[in-house]
């Protein structure tokens, strides 16, 4: 069973790869052509001495990432509809609990698109995009909601440990749960930032979400 899940995760993390290798070029070319790059903000002297030079660099590479996975779940959702056999193997919405990452992922993007946009047209709060706690507010909800389905929808009431095992948390699990997209959706925006350094996290996180799901 592990090495069916193993050969899975390999086939979609291989296509969606070869998508992403093919999808980035074209969309660099887009967002140079029209001039969809970061703006560097002149209230920090220290910064902007550092970064001057950065500033034009391409932004929101973000949809290559969350733009293949919905794509590729769209795909192979279409596939396992009209065909049956190896195609509802590799569909990945066949299970429900596979909805709430897809929906947080959809509406993380939206959220990231538009303070990406803002920030070109330097709209907001020095040219800045969306304020702090306009973020806060809407990942706060998006969080409250994730709470809630795995609550009642999923039944979750227990936080895996490896190497110890299920610990019951109860009705903790909604502030536990709200506590880790907050924090998670914040420290991805600010590692994130000018220089891309949320992929590297991005790349670990998934790496060790594997691991631990075959410990």
């Amino acid at each position: 069973m592990i090495a069916l899940q193993a050969i899975r995760v390999l086939i979609l993390s291989g296509l969606a790869f070869l998508m992403a290798l093919a999808l980035a070029p074209l969309l660099i070319k887009i967002l140079i052509k029209y001039q969809a790059g970061k703006q560097i903000r002149k209230d920090a002297p220290i910064f902007t001495n550092l970064h001057q030079h950065k500033e034009g660099t391409p932004t929101m590479g973000g949809i290559v990432i969350w733009g293949t996975t919905l794509v590729l779940a769209f795909i192979f959702f279409i596939l396992n509809v009209f065909f049956d056999g190896f195609w509802n193997y590799l569909d990945f919405t066949n299970r429900s609990q596979t909805y709430l990452p897809l929906a947080a992922i959809f509406f993380a993007a939206l959220i990231g698109l538009a303070d990406d946009i803002l920030g070109v047209l330097k709209i907001g709060v020095k040219g800045g995009g969306l304020k702090v706690r306009h973020k806060l507010i809407i990942f706060t909800l998006i969080a409250l909601v994730g709470a809630w389905w795995f609550y009642f929808k999923l039944d979750w009431t227990t936080l895996f440990i490896p190497f110890i095992g299920n610990i019951e948390i109860g009705w903790g699990s909604f502030p536990f749960f709200m506590f880790v997209i907050i924090a998670t959706a914040f420290s991805a925006n600010e590692t994130d930032g000018l220089d891309g350094f949320g992929i590297i996290f991005i790349r670990q996180n998934f790496s060790w979400a594997i691991r631990v799901q075959w410990l």
